[in-house]
């Protein structure tokens, strides 16, 4: 069975994923699906919890969400995936159980006062989220595309990625990060 392929969207929240990942599904050729870090937090029980509890089932939550991105592309749906990769040990287990060959990384930016801007407009976001998410985000500082949504309209974004599919570069990103992080794909680094 081909494997399907994957287009990772990584960007802080309210940078503007779900949105470039809405005009892709309507662009793109063939049937893709998106799978969103978002809708996986959306299952979990909104209960309170205490902060170790929280951070337990984040963490767990967070890694079924890797899981099973490698499980739908790995019998060939083709997705689009919207995640924020604010802690290391998120990008190094997407390293570990994702197909890099298959994976075109993109990374969404939006400057700090407009993503600001966005999150109070929103109102369904922790205020200062973004703030905190900015620099850890990209600071792995390897991506196979970049888009910035307060330059770009999410369509125009999309249609940019697109455009790029039948260019990706070899290596990609994945396969590059994967070599510096000595990940090697087996489930061990």
């Amino acid at each position: 069975m081909t494997p399907g392929r994957i287009i990772f969207l990584n960007g802080t929240s309210s940078s503007g994923k779900s949105s470039i990942a809405r005009e892709l599904l309507g662009l793109l050729d063939g049937v893709y699906s998106h799978l969103s870090v978002d809708a996986f937090n959306a299952m979990r029980a909104q209960r309170e919890l205490s902060p170790e509890e929280f951070d337990a089932a984040l963490r767990r939550t967070r890694l079924g969400f890797h899981r099973s991105v490698a499980a739908m592309a790995g019998v060939g749906n083709d997705l689009v995936v919207d995640h924020v990769l604010s802690e290391p040990w998120r990008l190094t287990d997407c390293l570990t159980v994702l197909r890099p060959e298959d994976v075109l990384f993109v990374g969404v930016h939006c400057p700090l006062p407009e993503l600001e801007r966005r999150e109070r407009a929103r109102g369904d976001r922790e205020t200062g989220l973004a703030a905190l998410q900015y620099d850890l985000v990209h600071a792995h500082g390897d991506y196979d595309l970049e888009c910035d949504t307060s330059a770009e309209s999410p369509r125009a974004c999309a249609e940019r990625i697109r455009d790029f599919l039948p260019h990706r570069p070899t290596p990609t990103a994945f396969s590059r990060l994967r070599a510096r992080y000595s990940i090697d794909g087996s489930g061990a680094a």
